[in-house]
């Protein structure tokens, strides 16, 4: 009982820590809140380093730093100890899933926030420097932020592309740098005597920065910086236009496989091909229900198909037990079919989310795809009987 009542409780921690695929659950709130935390350490942390204001407000910035170690500790250790419930993990033993986590890139993220300064607190004043790592917390907003995670992903997707960008970018740079040097060595030994030297104008130059130390006297030179400008300006565009394009492909992809997934979980739709599921995907929308919401009730019309994404519902028979429906079943097909009152009242047993296919949608999906048509029906003879299915759903 008390293993059982651990389990349960351990994930509840990781439903609290992490964002669910479907509605704002309790983990949006606390990454909301986590993300107010890091933002208002890292200003801490700018703010410190000027003199004036280290010395008038070190107490409160001390404070402040004190207090996001306490909470970043806190829940990199919760998020150690809920790893075993991540999905990739279930089928390891519980040391190797939070070892996984561990060493996972978010888990690296995790630790350097925190332990640079319990590092400070053990090692030599020497070391202080470690508090730099504090900045790393910047990029825990990472995992807070859907945006920020979409552009890592296309980074990550687009890394051949962007290394083609920084390979041209590295031979441009030598190409510029050698003619520079054969066209002005000469001129101006002290600044592009030698292709090293040269080199660093290239740098300068196909950066668009143009610093003003190095430039050009002669007509040869001139012709090499206005190559150096042209090709800069290329190179810069190639990235910004791969990372631009790959963004809000990124984005609606991963809207795609998360919906595409929940709906893949669902029996009635297992069997169905991409171009079915891509269908369904269209119609649906998304609802979430609390704790003892009552779902449907009842006598009541019916208007919509339920799918359980996550969660449990209990559904009230006139006769017998009530019967719970957990992730990945679905229920109200029945009465949608029939267009009948609803004959039975589901209730949501904890927080639920619920993708929602209305009435309408059901019959027109099932009148423009016959083979969708059959799946639905089977389904329903199955749950209720041959004898159950009127004529009006055979139409």
């Amino acid at each position: 009982m008390a293993r059982q009542t651990t389990n349960e409780f351990r994930r509840r921690v990781y439903d609290a820590l992490e964002e669910g695929p479907v509605g704002p659950g309790p983990g949006v709130w606390i990454d909301r809140l986590l993300m107010a935390l890091i933002l208002v350490n890292l200003a801490a942390v700018v703010l410190e380093s000027m003199p004036a204001l280290g010395a008038r407000y070190g107490m409160t910035f001390d404070v402040i730093e004190y207090f996001s170690l306490v909470v970043f500790t806190v829940e990199y250790g919760f998020r150690v100890w809920s790893a075993v419930e991540r999905g990739p993990h279930r089928d390891l033993t519980n040391t190797h899933a939070r070892l996984k986590y561990i060493f996972s890139a978010p888990g690296l993220v995790d630790l350097v926030a925190v332990l640079p300064f319990w590092l400070t607190l053990l090692l030599p004043p020497d070391f202080r420097f470690l508090l730099v790592f504090r900045m790393v917390r910047f990029f825990k907003i990472a995992r807070y932020s859907p945006a920020m995670r979409s552009l890592l992903d296309v980074l990550y997707r687009e890394r051949r592309a962007l290394s083609g960008c920084v390979v041209m970018a590295g031979g441009a740079t030598l190409v510029l740098g050698a003619l520079m040097h054969l066209a002005e060595g000469a001129v101006q030994p002290d600044k592009l005597g030698t292709i090293p030297d040269a080199m660093w104008w290239a740098i300068v130059t196909l950066g668009t920065i143009g610093y003003g130390d190095v430039v050009p006297v002669n007509g040869l030179g001139k012709m090499v910086a206005t190559l150096g400008i042209f090709t800069g300006v290329i190179l810069i565009a190639l990235p910004v236009g791969i990372i631009a394009t790959g963004f809000p492909e990124q984005v609606h992809r991963r809207d795609f496989v998360v919906t595409w997934s929940m709906i893949a979980r669902v029996p009635l739709f297992a069997e169905l091909d991409a171009s079915e599921i891509a269908d369904v995907m269209e119609l649906l929308r998304t609802r979430v229900a609390e704790p003892g919401e009552v779902i449907v009730r009842e006598g009541e019309a019916a208007h919509s198909i339920y799918f359980i994404a996550e969660g449990n519902v209990d559904v009230a028979l006139k006769k017998g037990e009530p019967v719970r429906l957990e992730q990945g079943q679905f229920f109200g097909e029945v009465a949608v079919l029939r267009r009948a009152p609803r004959s039975a009242t589901a209730t949501a047993v904890g927080r639920t989310s619920l993708l929602v296919l209305d009435a309408e949608d059901l019959h027109a999906l099932m009148k423009r795809d016959k083979r969708i048509a059959e799946r639905v029906k089977d389904t329903v003879e199955k749950r209720v009987g041959k004898r159950d299915v009127t004529p009006k759903e055979k139409e």
